[in-house]
């Protein structure tokens, strides 16, 4: 009786409304257990399960309690006690939904974009709790893979038959791909950089469209209108100058275009076509025969 007394004393946290998400089921349930054991005690069966009910509010419980309040009314209802109305919340809204839910999940679940080892951490953590295991929870997972290390595993010599097998080969597989793939690109940066990732700074090769490689200065890019591109099959194709500018060069005598076979390298009088072919004067021979005569 001192107990009892000392206990009604004793000040007791109402429990939060309970809207039905399967989260909120084991709070729910402890804090209204606690509360009925401290409070209420004394009070009559129907009268314990009235006052849990009315914390129950909100979202699809509201139907819920609506539905059963009728049963109530009408003497339908096997729930007699707080007891059998815990068992029943628990019931609807709890293990049983939660279960549904992580199969739902299970069965849509995808590695997607993410490597296989978080597609493979995701899978354990939904898997648990779901009933699945053996050959279905192999075929789960094997779904959701991506379809290249599907097909890799499936068509292996020695496919993996356990589950373990599955998730271990797949994320090794995976691992590798992953890491030959950078490697491309790697080689691929420095086939197209021959000087490497790093270019000097005061310019670089790159890679350029129609097997050329083009030179880039601080400026900019030469090959595209006013520089010159180097061939991949081996020779220069020249200079492009700009039309409006200077020629100083021709005006110093060092203009290096052949006027025999206009390829650019060379005059005309070193050209090592001039013996399949008239010789075109250029015009240093021509005002030098003109002075002649």
């Amino acid at each position: 009786m001192l107990l009892q007394q000392q206990g009604s004393r004793v000040e007791v946290a109402r429990p939060q409304v309970f809207s039905g998400r399967m989260e909120e089921v084991s709070m729910f349930i402890n804090a209204t257990r606690l509360y009925i054991r401290m409070k209420m005690t004394e009070e009559v069966a129907a009268t314990q399960v009235a006052w849990v009910l009315l914390y129950v509010q909100g979202g699809i419980a509201e139907a819920w309690k609506d539905n059963l309040l009728d049963k109530l009314a009408k003497g339908e209802s096997e729930v007699e006690s707080a007891e059998q109305l815990f068992t029943k919340i628990r019931n609807d809204f709890g293990e049983t939904s939660e279960e549904e839910r992580k199969i739902e999940q299970l069965r849509t679940i995808e590695q997607g974009g993410r490597t296989c080892n978080e597609y493979m951490q995701e899978f354990k953590k939904v898997t648990r709790g779901s009933s699945y295991e053996g050959r279905p929870l192999i075929k789960e997972f094997k779904r959701g893979l991506n379809g290249a290390i599907r097909r890799k595993l499936a068509e292996a010599e020695e496919p993996p038959t356990t589950i373990g097998e599955w998730q271990e080969r797949a994320v090794r597989l995976d691992r590798n791909q992953r890491q030959s793939r950078a490697e491309e690109r790697v080689l691929e940066r420095n086939m197209a950089c021959p000087g490497g990732n790093a270019q000097p700074r005061g310019g670089g090769l790159y890679g350029g469209k129609g097997g050329q490689i083009t030179w880039r200065t601080e400026g900019g890019y030469r090959g595209k209108g006013g520089g010159s591109t180097l061939d991949r099959g081996g020779g220069q194709t020249g200079p492009r100058r700009d039309p409006n500018a200077m020629d100083i060069d021709r005006s110093r005598g060092g203009d290096r275009t052949c006027y025999m076979c206009g390829k650019w390298g060379h005059m005309a009088k070193n050209c090592w076509e001039r013996h399949k072919g008239r010789v075109v004067e250029t015009p240093q021979e021509s005002a030098k025969g003109n002075g002649g005569q």
